[in-house]
């Protein structure tokens, strides 16, 4: 039995609607959209007293349930089909004496003016409005001017659709430039089996008389959790939120009947800025085996620690969920913008949404874990926001690492899960004669001072493998004498703070294109200038080419550590200017013969990358790279002339030699930075 058109045009048709009706029968036929869903919505804008018009009623049952619930009785349902007509007058004109059905076109309709409260439509501007061909707009036109006709200024139009984007962009320009309010509430689902996947919201258009000139448009949302509504700036912006609510139910109802076999990433937003608050992954192990308790869990990561390898990337993902031994893992990432009470209120907060992303085959009394490091959702502390004009916005953080310590931390926010500079606190000194803290007091504001920074501790690896090369400066049993250093990059400082203070007659020149940068690391990383440290606030592809010309053999060692701001490209780190060859033959051209340029190479392009260090080959006949473990970061060794080649041992040697002698220098060395770790693992390429 064919119910459907042939073609959607002939859902405007009457003698398809008396076709449909004829053979469906008296069972009624509800497009979507139960009464006990639609009820909450529909009792906020239908008042007992209000005169109801339900145009293309067909024989839905909503109008019955309005009446026997009590919503209202004073109700006209109107339709283009003689056979649902008679069909509807029979089944329910006994019962209903106040409500009546008549047939008619909604296009053209006998009521007078300002007739009606309320108009209501479920599905009916779905029906009509199927393309956007000039003759279906021009009856959408007609329709949408036959009802603001018999609406009494104040009166609603509400109307129950799927909001594909052409119908919803249609009724919301349409009326909003005829001054009324618009609203759209996403309607709550009542968690049964659906004969439609995507949401059904509900418009509610509210009469108002239109304003000459250009007023205000008055535009709002309400999902389906709030009754607080949203207000957007423009139609497109409403178009595009409720794409973005119907995006999730698609996403929720795929992963609902199928595993995934990659990672999915979604944000949570904060109902009243709108802004991200929480980034789930979804991270599905096939490798699991099924067991009563393992179905799903959720990870909440501890604030500060998004960026840790096994939290911020896919591969990391991956092994924290089979390491936790849940078929499906649901990961947490929680935004520095926004402000958490602790574990029991993002559980309960998280709750009711994560259960929409539940593996298939859950049963609906599993109890689902919350999982997190220690227990609780960390520490993060912002203490300095601004905005560079070459960097854009950053943040300055303390973060509580894995254990007891602190780390601050520069993060950059075009690419908020990357760390830019990182150092880590030592614990504050009690003033002389102040008691230290006891255990029941409360514990410290954010606004409390921290401790100083520890200049002895080198947070990134990469910078340990970068420091580690400069053993290649030195003989198996001496120590570097006055060294001269260009760090091309500042960051927060640590490098070149660490090269100035371990070794104590190096001369260090740091070029830093952002001036901000500089503020950043005095003021927030302990960073300053003297004798032999000095910044030069310049494009460090103009400072490189200026030395070549007149200070070649300058540099004992070169050091770049310098960020693209071009994230379109596959090379993070450093600017693909920086590694074209007659920029690199200048470098080359600075170097002491028996210098060293290093390089901190950040390649997620594999073409790219071998055409890099084709590039580099072409350049320095020595070259060296140490892979940094979990992450994408490369240091690479260069040297200018090929008489100074070590196997990896011996550069260990020479390593554990260095190290020795920084270790004698009289400063705090931390015991887990081991130089010759950094240099047995290297390749001569």
């Amino acid at each position: 039995m064919e119910l459907l058109p042939r073609s959607p045009g002939e859902f405007g048709s009457a003698r398809y609607w008396d076709r449909f009706f004829r053979q469906r029968g008296q069972r009624p036929f509800e497009w979507y959209g139960a009464f006990p869903e639609l009820c909450p919505v529909l009792h906020k804008y239908v008042r007992p007293r209000d005169k109801v018009l339900v145009v293309g009623c067909g024989n839905s049952e909503l109008s019955e349930q309005m009446y026997d619930v009590g919503m209202c009785e004073d109700i006209i349902n109107i339709d283009i089909s003689d056979t649902v007509i008679r069909q509807m007058q029979e089944r329910s004109g006994r019962t209903r004496p106040k409500m009546s059905y008549l047939l008619m076109d909604m296009l053209q309709m006998d009521f007078p003016d300002a007739h009606f409260q309320v108009v209501l439509d479920k599905g009916t501007l779905d029906a009509l409005l199927t393309d956007e061909e000039e003759a279906t707009l021009a009856k959408v036109d007609q329709m949408f001017a036959e009802i603001s006709r018999v609406l009494q200024v104040g009166g609603r139009y509400l109307c129950v659709s799927l909001a594909q984007a052409h119908v919803l962009k249609k009724a919301v320009e349409y009326f909003s430039q005829e001054g009324w309010v618009v609203r759209v509430h996403q309607v709550a689902s009542s968690g049964d089996k659906q004969q439609f996947v995507l949401p059904v919201f509900v418009y509610v258009m509210t009469k108002f008389r239109k304003i000459p000139g250009s007023a205000p448009q008055i535009l709002e949302i309400c999902p389906e959790e709030q009754d607080k509504p949203m207000r957007m700036e423009s139609a497109e912006r409403l178009v595009a939120a409720v794409k973005d609510r119907q995006h999730y139910a698609l996403l929720c109802s795929q992963i609902s009947k199928t595993p995934c076999r990659e990672q999915v990433s979604l944000d949570l937003c904060d109902k009243e800025s709108g802004k991200p608050r929480y980034t789930l992954h979804v991270v599905d192990s096939p490798s699991v085996k099924p067991s009563r308790d393992n179905h799903f869990a959720i990870f909440i990561i501890p604030q500060g620690r998004e960026t840790e390898w096994l939290f911020g990337t896919e591969e990391g993902r991956w092994q924290l969920a089979a390491s936790a031994a849940f078929k499906r893992l649901v990961t947490v990432a929680l935004h520095r913008e926004q402000h958490y009470e602790g574990m029991a209120s993002i559980q309960a907060e998280l709750s009711g949404k994560v259960m929409e992303l539940a593996p298939p085959g859950l049963s609906a009394w599993q109890q689902v874990p919350f999982l997190s490091v220690g227990g609780d959702i960390g520490v993060r502390t912002v203490r300095h926001c601004d905005t560079s004009p070459l960097s854009g916005d950053y943040v300055v953080e303390d973060v509580k690492g894995d254990g007891t310590c602190f780390f601050r931390r520069l993060i950059f926010l075009c690419n908020r899960n990357v760390v830019q500079s990182e150092a880590r606190l030592l614990a504050p000194t009690p003033l002389p004669g102040q008691k230290k803290r006891r255990k029941d007091k409360k514990k410290p504001s954010p606004t409390e001072p921290a401790g100083a920074i520890d200049k002895s501790y080198l947070c990134c690896e990469h910078h340990k493998a970068m420091v580690a090369g400069l053993c290649l400066l030195v003989g198996p049993d001496t120590l570097p004498g006055e060294l001269v250093v260009l760090v091309v990059g500042l960051g927060g400082g640590s490098l070149p703070l660490f090269v100035h203070d371990y070794f104590s007659e190096a001369r260090v020149a740091v070029v830093e294109i952002d001036p901000s940068m500089l503020e950043v690391a005095t003021h927030w990383f302990g960073f300053s200038q003297g004798p032999r440290m000095q910044v030069h606030i310049s494009d460090g592809l103009d400072y490189v080419a200026k030395l070549a010309t007149e200070a070649p053999a300058q540099y004992d060692a070169v050091m770049f550590d310098v960020d693209s701001k071009d994230l379109t490209v596959g090379m993070s780190c450093p600017p693909p200017a920086f590694v074209e060859k007659p920029f690199l033959q200048k470098v080359k051209t600075i170097l002491k013969p028996e210098g060293v340029f290093v390089l901190n190479l950040v390649c997620r392009d594999a073409r790219l990358k071998e055409s890099v260090l084709a590039t580099l080959r072409d350049v320095f006949p020595l070259l060296y790279a140490r892979r940094i473990e979990g992450e994408i970061n490369e240091i690479l060794f260069c040297q200018p002339s090929p008489e100074g080649r070590h196997d990896p041992t011996e550069l260990g040697a020479r390593a554990r030699a260095l190290e020795q002698a920084l270790q004698q220098s009289g400063r705090l060395w931390d015991s887990s930075y081991v130089l010759a770790d950094m240099l047995q693992a290297v390749q001569i390429l």
